[in-house]
């Protein structure tokens, strides 16, 4: 891919077709490379999960567990809820995330700032 995204754009059906996904109780986290200098991040959150007000809470919930992490650069990262989502607890979905970023190795640790995993 030559042509350069707009930071703030994630490519979703690139991330969903070649991207790797580790999956929880609650959320699954899909992520693959994009070689830029900073991780971009989205949200997808199904209808079926609720009304709007429901969806944007789990929303506003995984931003700001995301902007509590550090990650290292270079990813497309998409965050998507499952059902349990919706009730489960601010730090429930805290774990939960922390624990997908580990086991992708996503997570920046005291190696930060290493370059991304590419297998």
């Amino acid at each position: 891919m030559t042509d350069r995204l707009p930071a703030g754009k994630i490519p979703f059906s690139l991330v969903y077709e070649q991207g790797k996904s580790w999956a929880g109780k609650e959320i699954v986290v899909r992520a693959l490379a994009n070689g830029l200098e900073a991780s971009r991040f989205g949200f997808a959150v199904s209808r079926r999960l609720g009304g709007a007000v429901v969806r944007n809470r789990v929303k506003r919930r995984l931003r700001e567990i995301i902007r509590r992490k550090q990650i290292k650069p270079g990813w497309d990262i998409i965050i998507i809820a499952r059902t349990p989502a919706v009730t489960a607890g601010f730090m429930d979905l805290s774990q939960s995330v922390g624990r997908l970023l580990d086991r992708a190795g996503l997570a920046a640790g005291e190696n930060e700032g290493d370059s991304p995993r590419t297998d």
